[in-house]
């Protein structure tokens, strides 16, 4: 049978490995098809730093997580082989440096056929992860649920950091225009139209506005419509949550998703070709109740469920 996490019967929950779902710990992605990783940076940031250790946050209050989904019977361990593989050794004191590092230990992970699922870390840690993915699958599609764009082309003259990403992912042709989905943007801006560049480049921008007093259902259904059966790559940035349910975050604005759409969001792209995914942009010191870090590992579950090859069984009295 695939690795199971450590249940709650067996060891307490407060107890035990401090892995993704107390998950077996192991030191590459060999012979697995799931690879959970942190990549513990906030070397990108620009406003609030601390990213660095959300996946320590992540991992802990992902210690209440049990293996089966009772909302949708999906039972993701007794068909895929999941492994915490640990953390990406990133340079401290050197961005550049880091990301090099960050595609190297992607490579790596999908030279295995993992598929990873990350735990970040700021989100300039998308860019080398789509350049590893674009590798191996070639442009990929994107499913990026963000308050932000992150398609500036500089920041402080930098052309990489966490507000550049999908600028340079377009840039290299990473990425897959026509392919791209933004979802949850809002807030304030440099000029009125901020997020229009990216529509012009073919990328679909579904601002926050949009989602209000609404379910996400009929949008993911529009989402795997538009992708089809490409390979997609999904980056949630735990921002594009309203700061009222994921206060701990470095670049927070209001009149976000909440997470009753999140869930159903992440639950409607079941089908796609998911070929990675990255939960972003945790800051566990603005939020010392951990519920940010809690909604980040429940998001991140809920992304495995949706992965190919999941099994799903049925629901005593549903579907």
């Amino acid at each position: 049978m695939p690795n199971q996490p450590l249940g709650g019967n067996d060891m307490p929950r407060f107890a035990g490995p401090n892995t993704f779902m107390r998950l077996p710990a192991q030191d590459t992605a060999e012979g697995l098809d799931v690879a959970f990783v942190g990549v513990p940076m906030d070397i990108g940031t620009s406003w609030r730093p601390g990213t660095r250790f959300g996946p320590k946050a992540i991992r802990a209050e992902s210690a209440m997580l049990r293996p089966y989904n009772m909302g949708t019977g999906a039972a993701p361990f007794d068909g895929l082989t999941c492994a915490d593989i640990g953390d990406v050794a990133v340079n401290t004191f050197d961005l550049k440096d880091s990301v090099v590092r960050i595609t190297r230990a992607y490579e790596a992970i999908l030279a295995h056929g993992a598929v990873p699922m990350t735990m970040g870390g700021d989100h300039t840690l998308t860019l080398p992860i789509l350049r590893a993915m674009a590798a191996k699958h070639g442009p990929v599609g994107l499913i990026h649920v963000d308050a932000h764009a992150d398609i500036n082309d500089t920041m402080f003259g930098e052309a990489i950091a966490h507000g550049t990403p999908f600028r340079r992912a377009h840039d290299e042709g990473l990425i897959a225009p026509d392919r791209v989905w933004q979802i949850g943007l809002r807030g304030t801006g440099y000029s009125a139209g901020d997020f229009d560049e990216a529509r012009g480049w073919g990328f679909t921008v579904v601002p926050a506005e949009e989602c209000w007093h609404r379910s996400l259902t009929p949008l993911a259904a529009r989402i795997r419509a538009g992708i089809g059966r490409s390979p997609v790559y999904v980056s949630y940035d735990i921002d594009s949550l309203d700061p009222a349910y994921a206060p701990g975050t470095g670049t927070p604005e209001i009149a976000g998703l909440t997470t009753p759409q999140a869930v159903e969001l992440i639950r409607g792209l079941r089908g796609l070709d998911i070929v990675g995914a990255d939960l972003v942009e945790v800051s566990p010191a603005y939020d010392p109740s951990g519920n940010t870090a809690l909604t980040g590992a429940n998001l991140l579950y809920e992304m495995l469920c949706v992965l190919p090859g999941v099994p799903y069984r049925s629901r005593p009295g549903g579907a």
